[in-house]
């Protein structure tokens, strides 16, 4: 869990240590912070961030012009897609441009007098969110600033309108040009702004993109449609039934959980040695993980790990896990107690108890004596990889994390044993 955003007078003294200070004028007179972090319409000479490494001060000023391409700010040949393909693969491969794409995306949502450029700005900030997180140096700053803009819509509007007038009456020949920039075009800043905060403490906690594979096309236009439409992976049981509504109206189940699970099984996962333990090829999860949340299932698949991974990475994934967090203590107090761990499951609320027993119905099928002498995954193993996705602890204290995991693989194991789940079968 990430603390409460820093404050306005902590953000100004961060920036004042980290920000590379630009100079202008013939006297190369220092730039303020103020007009260091507002929207600029040229091209920068250095990093906006202090860094010794060659390399990251070029590619800045580089990843600055492409950032104002993708934003509309500056021309270019390439589609917007392939733009910020460009830039997110950078950042992808280059750690250290990280910080700096988050500190240039800041500067260029700030005092923008073009809705669209702003919207544009804040997409892109979405994007990458996808894909890397910041430092987490740079972490608590970045919060900040999104947190600001949550609720900011009114303000920007105002905002906006004051600086085109503060322009136009500078240069009147800019008027016509000025008042079509204050057109509205996207969704509201705010939208972005939420969606921003919460996949920035997802990412901060489970990290970007894993794998060798460079960023796809097909991943920016997932991560840019995420934005209004959420994955089916991190979301919260409640969203993903209400989306699989309009497909699967009369399913009980999440037709994600359903699917994987099935593909596993249909797959010889059951008589595969060390399925769940042994992880598919990250880059084919990926794939995967793209193709399920347009609601596709490839028929090429052969290696059962690969379903089996994406299983596991949606329960963990998971907004709030499998089991809610009011219901933790009640776990890993009756971790010994079969009857009273079995209790827990009743209490939980219907949605939560659904998916958890198909969980459990699934594993009890691998638990079964003649799979296990296959798989070498017995019943303590099964728990010992599951049970991190059922249940989290929120302690920081390393101690207590060591001995609830001892206790959350002790509930689940009690409940592949002794849970009841014959009314799972047939139930999708």
């Amino acid at each position: 869990t990430l603390r409460k955003p820093i404050s306005q007078s902590s953000m100004a003294d961060w920036a004042s240590k980290n920000l590379n200070m630009h100079t202008q004028g013939i006297f190369r007179r220092r730039i303020s912070i103020s007009n260091m972090l507002s929207w600029n319409g040229g091209s920068i000479k250095k990093p906006m961030l202090i860094t010794s490494n060659r390399t990251i001060k070029k590619e800045a000023c580089e990843m600055f012009k492409l950032v104002q391409s993708y934003m509309g700010d500056r021309q270019t040949r390439m589609d917007r897609n392939h733009v910020a393909l460009v830039t997110v693969t950078k950042c992808w491969s280059m750690q250290g441009l990280r910080d700096e794409l988050y500190i240039q995306l800041i500067r260029q949502t700030t005092d923008n007098t073009c809705y669209r450029s702003l919207a544009w700005g804040w997409e892109l900030m979405a994007i990458s969110l996808a894909f890397f997180s910041p430092s987490p140096k740079f972490q608590s700053y970045l919060e900040g600033y999104i947190y600001r803009h949550l609720d900011s819509d009114e303000n920007i509007a105002q905002r906006i309108k004051e600086l085109a007038d503060m322009k136009n009456k500078k240069n009147s020949k800019s008027r016509k040009k000025r008042k079509q920039n204050t057109e509205d075009e996207g969704l509201p800043i705010s939208t972005y702004a939420k969606y921003c905060y919460r996949k920035l403490q997802k990412v901060a906690v489970t990290g970007g993109k894993k794998g060798l594979r460079k960023p796809t096309v097909e991943e920016i236009t997932h991560a840019r449609n995420a934005i209004v439409t959420p994955s089916l992976f991190g979301s919260s049981l409640e969203e993903i039934m209400l989306r699989q509504q309009e497909m699967y109206p009369g399913n009980k189940l999440p037709w994600v959980q359903t699917q994987l699970s099935q593909q596993v099984l249909a797959l010889g996962g059951e008589q595969t040695e060390g399925i769940f333990r042994i992880p598919g090829d990250i880059d084919e999860v990926n794939a995967l993980k793209l193709q399920v949340d347009q609601w596709r299932i490839p028929s090429s698949l052969s290696d059962p790990n690969i379903p089996a991974s994406l299983l596991k990475l949606w329960y963990r994934e998971l907004e709030e896990p499998v089991i809610p967090q009011q219901f933790y203590k009640e776990c890993i107090s009756n971790y010994e107690n079969p009857d009273a761990a079995v209790a827990v499951v009743q209490l939980l609320p219907e949605l939560n108890r659904l998916v958890l027993c198909y969980l459990i119905h699934f594993l009890q099928i691998f638990a079964q004596p003649s799979n296990v002498g296959r798989t070498k995954m017995d019943v303590n193993n099964l728990a010992m990889v599951m049970a991190p996705n059922c249940l989290r602890c929120q302690s920081d204290d390393p101690r207590i994390i060591f001995e609830n995991t001892r206790k959350e693989m002790s509930f689940l194991r009690m409940l592949i044993v002794h849970l009841d789940t014959s009314f799972i079968k047939g139930l999708v």
